[in-house]
């Protein structure tokens, strides 16, 4: 019985959203009752396109319901009264919506790419649902538009994890053309250096293009690199050899942050290293420990890689340590797995987009939106953006790049009416 309640419950419930697998249950329904499994063995090709009319139009009245669900917790969260709304009721974790979700549109939009209805054996996925949330998302953006701050993460987001933004990255071209329509761009970054080499050596590929672009030098300054999750800000700057100049914290901190004392940093990374070096020894790790400003990490050993199951240990392990010391209220952190690492930052990315925000005059969250590939409610940094703006969750560099020429095609769209 403890064994099996730690493997489902402990272990898994922090890599599922819980908005996703309710509405994926809410889906289940109408793909038992109506695909037809048995089709395959029929002769008549009007069987399967009955049945795929059919389970459409249940998934989209689906879709349309927990649409209308949801404007009723925006209103809810409008008057203060959030935890009184059905959909709280339903899925309790479910957290602040910036704008409304475009649900139906959405499903109808995705369906005519992956034609989810026409699937007799292989009901509306994880991965459907999410995607469907994406264009959802965008959809709202681009109609209310204008949109004016994307943020994105690095690693697994804009390029492979540990790779460099090369100049050949397909997503170069779809920031320039944000940035040329006056869309301000943020990279929000856990890593986290001081020196803007280091940055430039990972989106070198995309400074030099800003670089080398008809963009005006106003424009070329709307993109900003926040480090660190929310520790360090740079610029694009032309006249720098390394494209990027360090903004002074005076001219970016946000009024909670002058709160943030040297002492609780101190403390808490203090902690954050003892955890570290306990999960180290305990699970045998061949890792090194790295220590910087604001932030503490461990590595593998050259030539190893660490398991998935030991990094989402190390951060469940850390991150509860942490969360129990003294140190905890009065200073915000993060503890991700990134990969192949762990790291714990002060901060997190609802501070460092909110940073970026301020940085440009205040965005509000219903006109910013962040990209990024870990939004798991533990061990993933992302996650906490969700608290400062739209978000779209995407699982890899191609992902971004399709949800970009989304965004493009369906804003083109909207001109037109036809969205």
């Amino acid at each position: 019985m403890t064994t099996r309640y730690r493997v489902e419950y402990a272990l898994k419930t922090h890599r599922r959203d819980q908005l996703i697998e309710w509405i994926k249950g809410l889906l289940a329904v109408p793909f038992v009752l109506h695909s037809q499994p048995t089709a395959v063995f029929e002769p008549r090709p009007e069987t399967s396109d009955q049945m795929a009319i059919g389970a459409h139009r249940r998934y989209a009245e689906i879709m349309r319901d927990v649409e209308d669900l949801i404007n009723d917790h925006i209103a809810h969260q409008n008057a203060g009264k959030q935890d009184r709304s059905k959909l709280k009721l339903l899925v309790p974790s479910v957290g602040t919506f910036f704008t409304p979700l475009l649900l139906h549109d959405a499903f109808v939009y995705q369906d005519a790419r992956r034609f989810i209805s026409y699937r007799r054996f292989v009901p509306p996925s994880f991965n459907d649902i999410r995607l469907i949330l994406n264009t959802a998302q965008v959809m709202s953006l681009v109609r209310s538009g204008p949109l004016e701050l994307v943020t994105f993460d690095g690693d697994v987001t804009l390029y492979d994890d540990g790779q460099s933004l090369l100049d050949d990255n397909p997503a170069i071209a779809r920031i320039l053309n944000l940035m040329r329509k006056g869309t301000r761009i943020g990279i929000v970054t856990a890593a986290g250096y001081t020196d803007a080499r280091r940055y430039f050596e990972r989106l070198h590929g995309l400074l030099d293009a800003i670089y080398t672009s008809d963009l005006s030098v106003g424009q070329q300054q709307n993109l900003i690199v926040m480090g660190g999750e929310s520790s360090y800000l740079f610029r694009f700057d032309a006249e720098s050899p390394d494209r990027l100049k360090l903004v002074p914290r005076k001219d970016w901190q946000l009024d909670e942050m002058l709160l943030w004392r040297d002492q609780d940093i101190t403390e808490l990374l203090n902690l954050a290293e003892l955890a570290l070096r306990d999960c180290v020894k305990q699970l045998h790790l061949p890792a090194e420990v790295i220590r910087k400003e604001r932030a503490v990490g461990i590595i593998p050993s050259a030539g190893h890689r660490f398991a998935r199951e030991q990094l989402e240990e190390t951060v469940l392990v850390t991150q509860k340590i942490l969360e129990m010391s003294p140190t905890s209220p009065r200073l915000p952190f993060c503890a991700f797995n990134g990969g192949n690492d762990v790291f714990v930052d002060i901060g997190d990315k609802s501070w460092g987009v909110i940073a970026c925000q301020k940085f440009f005059g205040g965005i509000d969250g219903s006109k910013t939106l962040h990209i990024g590939d870990q939004f798991l409610s533990a061990g993933a940094n992302d996650f906490k953006a969700r608290l400062a703006c739209t978000t779209a969750w995407i699982a890899n560099p191609s992902e971004t790049v399709a949800l970009l020429d989304e965004m493009e095609e369906l804003d083109r769209l909207a001109r037109r009416k036809i969205v």
